[in-house]
């Protein structure tokens, strides 16, 4: 996942785009590896583009396609793969449509919405209407959060999945200093699950909340009881 915007980097805005697709994603047994954010600056927009399309499978971005002089995703997604942009028939359309129906005017502001690479596809935006767009193995979307689950939800289906990962959760009243060892020789012996070690503190003890996660519901009960037998009291 690629997060554009300068208000993310400044703190003024709490992304909250990531969460939902890692959510969606693992629901769909998709494994989301990376997530990059960067700058509303064209050359650090057109580099991550390009890397992350040639790493990995998939890519979402969010941020940066709306009617703004700082909206300049489109531009810099074409430039990443040499395509041409300008306003698409079929996406201005989309727009006309919309706008004619609450009475606003189509201006040039909300005509930028509609500059979409020549050889892309549109995704569906049931929201706002103003389109995301897919190229190659890169799908564009929008930062708002509604638009951004929106299309989400268009996108999903599209894309080849696994089995649902699944997850348990024990919460131990241990420091990580005493599970650590343990811990990891159970880890060894389930090298099929992914085990991780959340620690918290609260009212002055120490503890850790140990998630076990795989696509196996046997294994994963399997794990669980056997860490509940390692630090049973």
């Amino acid at each position: 996942m690629l997060v554009i915007g300068d208000e993310i980097l400044s703190g003024r805005t709490r992304d909250a785009n990531m969460h939902h697709l890692a959510g969606e994603l693992t629901r769909a047994g998709i494994d989301l590896k990376e997530v990059r954010v960067v700058s509303d600056d064209a050359a650090a927009i057109t580099a991550a583009v390009q890397a992350l399309s040639a790493a990995y499978d998939t890519v979402f971005t969010s941020g940066g396609i709306g009617p703004t002089h700082d909206d300049i995703t489109a531009d810099c997604v074409a430039a990443a793969f040499g395509d041409s942009i300008d306003i698409r028939d079929d996406a201005r359309a989309l727009l006309q449509a919309h706008y004619d129906g609450t009475g606003r005017e189509l201006n040039a502001a909300r005509l930028r919405m509609a500059r979409i690479p020549s050889t892309a596809t549109l995704i569906d935006n049931p929201v706002s209407i103003a389109p995301g767009f897919t190229i190659r193995n890169v799908h564009v979307m929008a930062g708002v959060p509604s638009v951004f689950q929106a299309m989400v939800a268009s996108v999903l289906p599209t894309l080849t999945g696994g089995a649902p990962v699944l997850s348990e959760t024990l919460r131990l009243e241990l420091g990580e200093g005493d599970i650590a060892g343990p811990l990891g020789e159970l880890a060894a012996r389930y090298a099929d699950l992914s085990f991780g070690s959340y620690p918290f503190e609260q009212n002055g003890r120490y503890g850790a909340n140990v998630v076990i996660r795989g696509q196996d519901r046997a294994r994963v009960a399997a794990a669980l009881a056997d860490l509940k037998s390692l630090f049973a009291a």
